[in-house]
């Protein structure tokens, strides 16, 4: 079952074909923080590579309004967008590493104990360095799942895939990080 937009997204969607450019603005204001903080993650932390993914998703979500017909939530449809702008992106250039600061919230900061800030960048650095040696849509279903929080439905929807897809990607990228972060445990 797929999920339904809200009625503030619906409204806004509506408006927005419309041409009401402030209600288009409302959902670059609702969306746009989120689908540039899972861009950073995905492109190796690059801002200006991130920037651009979201520019170009939020410009294709302008002239494909009238395309979006609701079978997924509007949050689900965007990240799908920025995901295929960051793909492209990513095939143009070298890959990049994911940096230290994407990956911050993931670890509770140190309280004025050194040694444990130091275990906690090492620990960081090493979960940089497994991110990065995962294939590309294992990385983003791990970046979306465990850092975004989006349901395996919402993944499949922004990756272009089915769930059983999802699973997969989200079984072998986990257990290949488990492997590699074994020392951690």
């Amino acid at each position: 079952m797929r999920a339904r937009p809200d009625a503030t997204d619906r409204a806004l969607i509506r408006a927005a074909r419309l041409g009401d450019d402030l209600a288009f603005r409302q959902i670059v204001d609702r969306y746009g923080p989120q689908m540039y903080r899972y861009a950073v993650r995905l492109v190796g932390g690059s801002e200006s590579d991130a920037a651009e993914a979201v520019q170009e998703a939020f410009i294709s979500a302008w002239r494909g309004l009238d395309a979006f017909r609701g079978e997924s939530s509007l949050r689900t449809w965007l990240f799908r967008l920025v995901h295929r702008r960051a793909v492209d992106l990513q095939r143009k250039r070298k890959p990049t590493p994911v940096t230290d600061e994407a990956l911050t919230g993931l670890v509770a900061p140190a309280v004025d104990n050194a040694l444990q800030h130091v275990l906690d960048e090492e620990l960081l650095h090493e979960l940089q360095a497994a991110l990065n040696e995962l294939p590309w849509q294992q990385r983003a279903a791990w970046l979306l799942r465990e850092v975004e929080e989006h349901s395996y439905e919402e993944i499949g929807e922004a990756l272009g895939v089915p769930v059983s897809s999802v699973r997969g990607l989200l079984h072998r990228g986990r257990r290949t990080l488990a492997e590699r972060m074994s020392r951690w445990r």
